[in-house]
């Protein structure tokens, strides 16, 4: 006859056992590189953060982290690889704001930003950056609404790719601006730096790390996507504040992992990530290039994640940026 004691002593027994087990697949991964795949083109502001993270995250697990670029179809076929990867850890997504963006942007999607993925870490949160070419009349956010007046339909707005943020942030500045634009979309941001630089296209919404080409004299800098002046540059006004109230387009960073990925691999994961962004170098490194790192878990990455496919679902409908296929 089994008594409450031997039953509680059994219970006792497999909590003892699970926390083992426990404890013991968390400090046996990782024990082979892992792959961080980052969804865009190399050379870009992304990537170049990405890999900041990848080296900190080498160090502290003693073995490679792998950036991978797979761009493409908006970060979609990169995004998907991870999403059909065995739930092990060893495929890591370095996901950006698109993750949220093209739910609503794609008729169809060969993932499911929620279901396929468990989110680990929150890296960072950051405005972008409002960028044209040296050659452009514009010295100011009012002269580039003017210019677009005066050229309606003329200028072209390069970005690293359909539904990215910076097409988006350049969508809405448009329709808010009154002005009307070409939109000219390149595979990742290298390029289209490549092509603004001497003024193939007129605009581009970019990241902080352009604000090194932007101090060299490069290309020129008009205004910040933040509702207020950002510490990175500020010499440049936002756009709410320089022509255009109630401008703001925001963007972000995080890690995902594989849905089923075990929960003491995701939580090591993101222990570690936070260890990493908490080295004073890599946060001053980060805030240069405007990016404010949050380092929040998975439960706040997720709440956020729901909450950014709300908002962009909102505002891909009143802008009507749309891909159908």
């Amino acid at each position: 006859m089994i008594t409450r004691r031997d039953l509680l002593a059994g219970c006792a027994g497999s909590a003892a056992v699970s926390a083992f087990v426990y404890y013991a697949r968390a400090q046996a991964w990782p024990s082979r590189p892992v792959r961080l795949l980052v969804p865009i083109a190399a050379g870009g502001p992304t990537d170049t953060v990405a890999r900041i993270v990848a080296e900190q995250l080498s160090k502290i697990w003693n073995q490679q982290v792998v950036v991978e670029n797979r761009g493409g179809a908006g970060t979609n076929l990169g995004t998907e690889v991870v999403a059909r990867s065995d739930p092990d850890g060893y495929t890591v997504l370095y996901g950006t704001s698109s993750l949220a963006v093209n739910r609503s942007l794609y008729r169809t999607l060969g993932y499911d930003p929620i279901a396929d993925f468990a989110p680990v870490t929150h890296i960072s949160t950051f405005p972008l950056f409002m960028f044209v070419p040296n050659s452009s009349p514009a010295k100011s956010v009012r002269e580039f609404i003017a210019y677009g007046k005066a050229n309606r339909g003329k200028l072209t707005l390069g970005s690293p790719g359909t539904g990215s943020m910076p097409h988006l942030a350049g969508e809405l500045f448009t329709r808010m601006a009154g002005i009307e634009m070409t939109h000219v979309p390149y595979r990742g941001a290298a390029p289209a730096l490549v092509d603004l630089i001497p003024g193939r296209i007129d605009l581009y919404f970019g990241s902080g790390t352009l604000l090194e080409n932007m101090r060299s004299g490069q290309i020129r800098g008009l205004g910040a996507t933040s509702q207020h002046r950002d510490p990175a540059a500020p010499e440049l006004p936002s756009i709410a504040e320089a022509g255009v109230p109630g401008y703001e387009a925001l963007s972000w960073q995080a890690l995902f992992v594989p849905a089923k990925t075990p929960r003491e691999i995701i939580e090591k994961m993101n222990a570690d990530t936070i260890a990493g962004l908490a080295d004073p170098a890599v946060r001053a490194k980060l805030a240069r290039d405007g990016y404010n790192v949050i380092a929040a878990g998975p439960n706040e990455l997720a709440a956020l994640l729901r909450s950014e496919i709300d908002k962009w679902s909102a505002l891909i409908k009143q802008t009507g940026v749309s891909i159908r296929f």
